[in-house]
């Protein structure tokens, strides 16, 4: 059975990548779900253990490592290990980002992330690439280390997201710098100068990207995000009324225009997903477009503690009166400035409102 299958890889090995990529993108969509889970922490860290085991045994099979060994039937496979766990973490990743992305601010690492789930669809003569190799290695090592810690130790700032970093990039060079020691032909394909420079500007890139808040929060996300028209608390639920959208306008269930009846209040509903036990800092930070000057200007700054654990996302509001006509968003923000969601809607002041659409729903 063995020798059949040795040869049915050898006949497809163009297009075999392409299946164990999407077979780790279509596994992890079927069984990851929430990132705190035993299980998901379980899966991903055996992924990211089996990428580092796979890459250093890649990277000194041309040195005959594995001669006369039980792996050495084994070595052709090694790339396309490498190609699915690299592309189950991506996976894992997109999924888990998705939830947690501003499309208005954090879009572009979300992207970085597509890219590299679809780069990794190339060939195995691509993946083979020892800088193209340590440095996607790099990128999801760091990206695993970002939310897997905080979720481990049920804290999130600024330091830990400091120590996450750094903590991904020693075991990188570390990994890097051994097998280059021990693995003559490494030395012969690869600067180890400019592997390691690689591995510093991704690094470097990934900490800009973080001091600009262009990075999504995770493992927070916004569940949800409603402008309304009034909130009550009752029996442990939110009672949430709020004005629904046009039909057609699939995408958004609740409307974009808020007719507001002059000496009422404007409530923004949110609930926000935690991991359990993760107790988190957020806000609203209310924005008023000025057309005069044709710029955002901060209305108010309302923060509140959330702690994780909910399934449907840890619930709160927060509301204004007396507020101006015109273009308004809520940033639902971390203490740190990072984007949880935007929430942007248009005030229209109107004393003979007819409550058209309204819904009521509980949370």
């Amino acid at each position: 059975m063995i020798s059949r299958f040795r040869a049915f890889v050898r006949r497809h090995q163009k297009s075999l990548p392409v299946l164990f990529f999407i077979g780790g993108f279509i596994w992890d969509s079927l069984t990851l779900g929430r990132i705190d889970r035993l299980y998901d922490r379980t899966i991903l860290s055996t992924y990211m253990v089996m990428l580092s085991l796979s890459i250093y045994m890649f990277n000194v099979a041309d040195d005959g490592k594995w001669k006369q060994t039980f792996f050495e039937k084994y070595e052709e496979y090694l790339p396309l290990a490498i190609q699915f766990f690299l592309g189950a973490l991506c996976s894992a990743f997109v999924i888990y980002y998705s939830r947690s992305v501003s499309f208005s601010k954090t879009i572009s690492f979300f992207v970085i992330l597509v890219i590299l789930l679809f780069g990794n669809e190339l060939l195995k003569q691509r993946i083979s690439n020892k800088y193209l190799q340590f440095s996607a290695y790099f990128f999801v090592n760091f990206t695993f280390c970002t939310f897997f810690i905080p979720v481990l130790i049920k804290q999130m700032s600024t330091f830990i997201f400091i120590v996450s970093g750094l903590v991904s990039l020693g075991t990188t060079m570390a990994l890097i710098i051994y097998i280059y020691a021990v693995s003559p032909s490494t030395r012969r394909e690869i600067n180890e100068g400019k592997t390691l420079g690689l591995v510093a500007g991704i690094y470097l890139m990934i900490n800009i990207f973080y001091y600009f808040n262009l990075i999504p929060p995770v493992p927070l996300a916004l569940e949800t995000g409603i402008v309304a028209h009034s909130v009550e608390k009752a029996d442990g639920n939110y009672v949430v009324t709020y004005q629904q959208t046009e039909w057609y306008k699939f995408w958004r269930d609740n409307s974009y225009t808020y007719s507001q009846k002059p000496g009422t209040n404007v409530f923004v509903f949110t609930s926000i997903f935690a991991p359990t036990n993760l107790q988190k800092e957020v806000a609203h930070q209310w924005k008023w477009y000025n057309p005069d000057l044709e710029e955002w200007q901060v209305a108010d700054n309302i923060g509140y503690e959330i702690t994780g654990g909910r399934d449907r996302g840890y619930r709160g509001f927060t509301y204004k009166s007396n507020v101006r006509e015109g273009l308004w968003e809520v940033d639902v923000i971390t203490k740190e400035g990072l984007v949880l969601g935007i929430i942007n809607f248009e005030i229209e002041i109107d004393s003979t409102r007819q409550d058209e659409r309204l819904v009521t729903r509980i949370f």
